[in-house]
């Protein structure tokens, strides 16, 4: 409990503390000012999210977090906070700028290596690159460079979090070089990254092994904005040869001048290392590349716009995805439909209200796990500002 208690005067110094000290010395110094666009920096934009939820489990004896209890006794309805996020995002120049973002919903279970997401600082030479420090998500598929409160679904994809634990998505510790630049016609954007590999808040890395990973996008359509990415990734984790690949397309059609359809697709392959070192050395091979995930999803997304007093826009979405965390040696495929219907309000997702479902299927079921078949009703109320 006291560490908790540091921690959060920890971040309430940081977010709203740092900044009003700042402004005193800016004060008493003139503030610096962009000869360009006459901005004084430094400049200071907060940012929070909250997501809360009320979910209900349809299948016997498995609870709200897809846990099945053999004995019964399985909490099938609640309400949640998903998340809580409050950050600020400091530029102290046109080129500077430092990011930082936590996550108080994470409040309510152990807090070891959660609460703290962003902490990076980004100099930005030109549109053709731009260097990133510190914990932020690499490019690394779709979903990494989609906010949680903007994407076409309750939540990121079973694959996401996953290709997380092994390093490679998620919020990471390291660096990265990024930029964009045309060939001929067509614009490419691209990233390249190194990282420990070993997740958020982490005190340093577990081992001397780094992982490194690359996206390119490119840009075949802008009538439709189809856009390709190509993802490619290796490392060492305590000694062993990991990889990770993956190729994306995503789309958005202007069907007329109230309806448009986007849809994403996404595949990932890679070395799940992460199963592989939380086995016993006596039951697993002596391989690493034995165990390998994959997985792919489609996410199709229906949007009308209404503009009628409060109300924005509707939309319906569908997320299949299949997934695989073991599929040489002990395949269990999970398969999850996600229909999904919001309602927006304001501008950019300023109020949300989404429900639906989220329905898993596996080709075997474990009891006393979350790989068990389940049937979740969710409603989602989101506030962003």
């Amino acid at each position: 409990m006291p560490m908790k208690k540091t921690l959060l005067l920890r971040i309430v110094f940081v977010l709203f503390l740092m900044p009003l000290f700042s402004n005193a010395q800016t004060a008493q110094s003139q503030p610096a000012t962009d000869s360009e666009d006459g901005i004084k920096y430094p400049t200071y934009q907060f940012k929070g999210l909250l997501q809360a939820r009320y979910l209900e489990s349809f299948e016997d004896n498995v609870d709200v977090l897809g846990m099945q209890h053999s004995a019964g006794n399985a909490t099938q309805s609640s309400f949640d906070i998903k998340r809580m996020r409050v950050g600020v995002n400091t530029k102290l120049s046109k080129e500077t700028e430092v990011v930082i973002l936590v996550n108080l919903a994470e409040f309510k279970t152990d807090t070891k290596g959660k609460v703290l997401e962003n902490a990076y600082g980004k100099y930005t030479f030109n549109k053709y690159i731009a260097l990133t420090g510190g914990q932020f998500r690499p490019a690394f598929g779709i979903e990494e460079l989609v906010p949680a409160d903007i994407i076409k679904s309750f939540d990121f994809s079973n694959q996401y979090y996953e290709f997380g634990k092994n390093g490679w998505t998620s919020f990471q510790i390291g660096a990265s070089a990024s930029g964009a630049f045309d060939i001929g016609k067509i614009p490419v954007n691209y990233a390249f990254s190194v990282l420990n590999g070993n997740g958020k808040n982490a005190e340093m890395d577990k081992d001397n092994g780094k992982q490194f990973s690359s996206r390119w996008v490119f840009q075949l359509s802008k009538k439709h904005d189809i856009n390709l990415g190509l993802n490619g990734g290796f490392g060492k984790v305590f000694k062993e040869d990991v990889f990770a690949i993956g190729a994306d397309i995503t789309s958005d059609f202007k069907l007329t001048d109230k309806w448009s359809f986007d849809l994403q697709v996404e595949y990932k392959q890679g070395t799940n290392h992460n199963l592989y070192f939380s086995l016993p050395v006596a039951s697993r091979t002596g391989d690493v590349a034995d165990y390998q995930m994959r997985g792919i999803y489609f996410l199709p997304n229906l949007r009308y716009v209404v503009n009628y007093n409060k109300l924005t826009a509707i939309e319906f979405s569908c997320r299949y995805e299949r997934f695989d965390p073991n599929y040489k040696i002990d395949s269990n495929v999970r398969q999850t439909y996600t229909p999904m219907a919001g309602l927006e309000f304001g501008k950019a997702y300023t109020g949300r209200i989404e429900l639906g479902f989220q329905i898993d299927r596996f080709d075997r079921n474990i009891p006393d796990t979350t790989t068990y078949n389940n049937n979740l009703f969710l409603i989602q109320l989101q506030l962003r500002l």
